[in-house]
């Protein structure tokens, strides 16, 4: 497993850069959004008016009655690579999520949005010389892209003062493309070999959320999420083509599946100035098949813990009224390089803060997160990365359905 031996180059049109993506269905995104980042990536337990936490669609509760919120947000990451004496570095960015918020009743909450699932994006070659041939060589040249997608609404009940459920329902799609060939210096024929994956179905969670008054300033908020696992409608195309001859294609019909996730959360809140909170997750990858193939994947754990502070949310000094996060979280993979090799493990850490602003008549938070995070091989000598990220997200806050009184 040689990913840097030769050349490893930045596909500018994909949201990432990992040679891991050739695996699975690639590198899974949280569905954290910039505020939630800052904390470590937590939201199970978050119930905040401010923002919209679509990690827990029972949060949608929260909303304030009298708003229409949009959030929109975008990342950048540096990322460097090292194997062995081998380092190279890649430069991305990404279009995160977007989404908005109301409510429809004064116990219903309503959410549409649009969120990244997975990205794939690598573009690496490795050439050595055949020992059989003298001065020949060969070179394989290995590249994929696409990734996957939902288009979601959601709803969220309170059932009774203190406990609120919620379900998010989305359009699951998308596309992915693998690619690899090899190629002779001393002859122009090349043989390629691709699979191309699609996927056209549907994706299901649930979320709960219970908060318990310790005294009136102190509360403790519980919440729990339930990711359906299922097959994929989906396709698989595999061939091998050698030169401009005809292709040699295999189709297979609904080859991959989604995990039963589950995950869990404990907040802690004083007023509106602290909120600290833990969170669990769990992905039952290793029962998911992979082209109708069992025991391709492991499941995954997620741990992560995060805090929010605002001095003073009605100051009259600006920076009592904005808020500072920091957290961090550790998840393994669900991969698997090979039947012997786990994919890596990741470690990251991140802080940020969310800037009160008025603009266009709206009360509007600009989120600013900083991220480090170590990818960490399972093997020594294989690949690891460094990657560095700065995430931005705003979230329009405007009173739509105030209701004006004129003396």
């Amino acid at each position: 497993m040689l990913f840097l031996t030769t050349t490893m180059t930045v596909n500018a049109q994909t949201s990432v850069n990992s040679p891991y993506t050739r695996y699975g269905l690639g590198d899974l995104t949280n569905l954290a959004f910039a505020n939630n980042v800052a904390m470590g990536g937590v939201g199970y337990a978050l119930r905040n008016g401010n923002h919209i936490n679509i990690m827990n669609p029972a949060s949608y509760t929260a909303a304030d009655s009298l708003s229409f919120k949009f959030d929109v947000g975008m990342g950048w990451n540096i990322s460097n690579f090292q194997e062995g004496g081998n380092k190279n570095k890649a430069k991305n960015s990404s279009f995160d999520y977007i989404a908005m918020q109301f409510r429809l009743h004064p116990r219903i909450g309503f959410t549409l949005g649009f969120v990244p699932y997975s990205t794939v994006g690598y573009n690496f070659s490795q050439t050595y010389s055949l020992e059989s041939e003298n001065g020949t060589t060969a070179t394989n040249t290995f590249t994929g892209d696409g990734g996957l997608q939902q288009i979601f609404v959601g709803l969220g009940f309170r059932l009774f003062k203190n406990l609120s459920v919620g379900a998010n329902i989305g359009y699951f799609y998308g596309t992915i493309d693998y690619q690899s060939s090899i190629s002779f210096s001393t002859t122009s024929d090349q043989t390629l070999t691709y699979n191309h994956i699609r996927v056209k179905s549907y994706k299901a969670d649930f979320g709960l959320q219970y908060t318990q008054d310790i005294n009136k300033d102190n509360n403790i908020t519980l919440g729990f999420s339930y990711g359906l696992g299922h097959d994929l409608n989906s396709s698989c195309t595999k061939g091998i083509q050698v030169t401009n001859s005809q292709a040699n294609e295999t189709s297979i019909n609904d080859p991959y599946g989604l995990p039963h996730s589950f995950g869990g959360g404990i907040a802690y809140n004083h007023k509106k100035q602290w909120t600290v909170e833990v969170d669990y997750a769990k992905q039952q990858w290793s029962k998911v098949k992979y082209e109708n193939e069992p025991n391709r994947y492991n499941d995954l754990s997620r741990i992560a813990a995060g805090a929010e502070f605002t001095p003073n949310p009605e100051g009259r000094s600006y920076l009592q009224r904005v808020h500072y996060r920091a957290g961090g979280y550790y998840n393994s993979s669900y991969l698997k390089v090979t039947d012997n090799i786990d994919g890596p493990s990741e470690y990251g850490v991140s802080i940020g803060l969310g800037f009160p602003l008025y603009l266009f008549q709206r009360n509007t938070i600009l989120n600013v997160t900083g991220q480090y995070v170590h990818v960490k091989p399972s093997v020594p000598d294989m690949l690891s990365e460094n990657r560095f990220v700065i995430k931005l997200g705003l979230t329009f806050n405007e009173r739509w359905f105030m209701k004006w009184r004129i003396n």
